[in-house]
């Protein structure tokens, strides 16, 4: 491996550990946050059941979304986000 991108690389990892033990702030951040499910539930008119086996997720746990007794993350947010954006392009996509 070439010497200076393994210095970079070693660097990067400094900062990393830096980053993850409070010493330093991150040189950014991104958060996303989910849309309200049961409106976007609702914008597309699917029921508790359908939305949840199109998000492949249980009913329980859409159930718990919509009531905010949980949040969705990762991919389910960021599904979510696309449903509620493009609802025609995603609902085309998920069910083919």
């Amino acid at each position: 491996m070439d010497k200076a991108l393994f210095d970079d690389l070693v660097g990067s990892l400094k900062e990393a550990k830096a980053i993850a033990s409070g010493k330093a702030k991150a040189s950014r951040r991104f958060e996303v946050s989910a849309p309200d499910v049961k409106r976007v539930r609702e914008k597309i008119g699917l029921s508790q059941s359908e939305f949840a086996r199109l998000m492949r997720v249980s009913i329980k746990t859409l159930q718990n979304w919509e009531q905010h007794r949980r949040s969705p993350t990762g991919p389910a947010a960021a599904l979510l986000k696309i449903v509620s954006t493009a609802p025609d392009l995603a609902l085309r996509s998920l069910h083919t």
